[in-house]
């Protein structure tokens, strides 16, 4: 009987490992695939209860200000990290364990991943999922791509997906003729997409425009150089 239970068992786990690799496999073939071409749709993107709005632009017709307005904002080390950012994680887990809310700590990689792949909310369930997405994302497309499909599919506001829409929809010009100011607005709105305006911002929110363009400064113009030109 124990040697039938512990065959049964055997299987089970060989099942389960199987089903893992094809997953993996699956994901990674994905992954090859949208390496190159425009992405048709995301998670988020079939999730939204707005009719939704996005045209793919390349990386190479955006501003450069537009990618270092959401790294500035969103992601400093972008250039730096693999994928997921350790520290930020442990201390984001630890906090959670003292009584605070379980706050993101999401990469810009992270960020892809999630909105190619799975669903709002906080949990350790998707944090582990998201965090795996990111390094396989590092590992395939590598940051220029990583940057440019989150430019192309982040949410701006209420079924606004990507900068493009977002800036004709706010400014009413391409991506291409954004001013630096511009930048940083479609930036701040980033959190929050469906409940900010960049053209009627708050007192705080436009701080934090400031803010973001101060980051810019810092980093420099020639911040992501090196990744536009991989």
């Amino acid at each position: 009987m124990a040697k039938r239970k512990s065959s049964f068992l055997s299987n089970i786990w060989s099942k389960i490992w199987r089903l893992l690799l094809a997953l993996v496999l699956f994901v990674a073939l994905i992954l090859l695939m949208f390496r190159f071409v425009p992405l048709p749709t995301t998670a988020f993107m079939l999730q939204s209860p707005y009719p939704v709005t996005q045209q793919w632009v390349s990386i190479d017709k955006l501003p450069q200000n537009m990618a270092l307005a959401v790294v500035a904002s969103e992601d400093q080390r972008f250039p730096e990290h693999f994928g997921v950012d350790f520290t930020a994680i442990i201390n984001a887990v630890e906090q959670y364990g003292d009584g605070d809310g379980l706050r993101g700590a999401s990469t810009i990689t992270q960020q892809t991943a999630k909105n190619l792949f799975l669903w709002s909310g906080r949990s350790f369930i998707r944090k582990g999922l998201e965090a795996g997405f990111a390094l396989s994302l590092e590992a395939i497309w590598g940051k220029r791509r990583i940057l440019e499909v989150y430019l192309n599919i982040a949410e701006f506001g209420q079924g606004i997906y990507g900068v493009e829409a977002a800036s004709q929809h706010y400014f009413g010009k391409s991506a291409r003729y954004l001013t630096k100011h511009q930048t940083a607005q479609l930036a701040v709105l980033l959190p929050s997409p469906r409940t900010r305006d960049p053209r009627r911002l708050t007192a705080t929110l436009s701080q934090r425009v400031v803010w973001i363009e101060r980051q810019m400064r810092q980093l420099g113009t020639g911040y992501l150089t090196p990744i536009f030109e991989d």
